[in-house]
């Protein structure tokens, strides 16, 4: 697994200055939006309770509302302004709780979820151990965790133009399906379900590109980053080896987009601890003992 670590600060930071401009530029978290909610058609039970993680501006919450008008309906997400424009997806007639919280500690009681969904979310946690026994800890058995994420070849482009000129990494590094596969498993999740897409937009300009990263607020949070400046010229050769990639008249981006599902185990099944055996946890009311006379 990658070793990669992101700057939690610095993604609040990013997603919350992003929170007026992201739907002017969120084309594609869109389509990957309405993909995913098909996945919702695999859970048919009536839900009490649907959380949506990293729910940004609250349009997929709004999605989930009308879809589930009788559930209680949670978006939840990192960054508070992103919340607060949210606010105007929550209509009176179908309204949906906000709550500020990060998706590895959410403030919700044990398998209290029937729906746990995320749209592109979870490739801003470095953390998978905690973020799927986080989602393990809060479904019910038998709950349906849905989610997409973005895989290691999204702005490959992007990612080669800026190595031609340095060698620090400008562009967030993203993990692998098998990756993210191999920790719902080691969770305890029930019979994921991992789907690989690509996405190709294009660009008048590799300029359009990067203002489009700034306004969804999807700009590198690398920890090894770096803090200075970059120089006008290894920019200038940035764009230099960027514009060489042209198709068409139009510059390329990939976005590899993963799309799962996945199972709430039942309760005291094990799962796979760090070094390799198994856990297995039960409620204490649940255990039955005798005592001695």
């Amino acid at each position: 697994m990658s070793d990669f670590q992101l700057d939690k600060s610095q993604v609040r930071r990013h997603f919350g200055r992003a929170a007026k401009s992201y739907e002017q530029h969120d084309v594609l978290q869109r389509e990957v939006q309405a993909a995913l909610l098909e996945r919702l058609d695999f859970y048919t039970q009536t839900p009490q309770r649907v959380i949506d993680v990293g729910a940004g501006t609250g349009r997929g919450s709004a999605l989930l509302k009308q879809r589930y008008a009788k559930a209680e309906v949670i978006a939840v997400d990192l960054a508070l302004p992103m919340l607060r424009t949210a606010k105007q997806h929550s209509s009176w007639l179908k309204p949906f709780i906000r709550i500020c919280a990060e998706a590895t500690s959410l403030p919700l009681a044990d398998h209290s979820v029937d729906v746990l969904h995320s749209n592109l979310c979870f490739q801003w946690i470095d953390d998978l151990p905690g973020l799927f026994g986080e989602c393990v800890r809060v479904l019910k058995p038998g709950g349906l965790l849905a989610f997409s994420t973005f895989g290691p070849d999204t702005l490959k482009e992007l990612r080669a133009a800026w190595a031609e000129a340095d060698q620090q990494p400008h562009v967030s590094r993203f993990l692998d399906m098998h990756d993210v596969g191999d920790a719902m498993l080691n969770a305890g999740l029930r019979d994921p379900v991992l789907d690989v897409f690509r996405y190709t937009l294009t660009y008048s300009e590799p300029r359009k590109l990067l203002e489009e990263l700034q306004g969804l607020g999807a700009t590198n949070a690398d920890r090894a980053r770096e803090r200075g400046l970059t120089g006008k010229s290894r920019y200038q050769r940035m764009l230099a080896a960027y514009e060489a990639m042209r198709v068409h008249d139009r510059i390329p981006a990939t976005w590899e987009v993963v799309t799962a599902h996945a199972w709430g185990p039942p309760v005291g099944q094990p799962r796979r601890g760090s070094d390799g055996g198994e856990i297995a946890s039960f409620s204490i009311d649940s255990l039955r003992g005798s005592r001695r006379k």
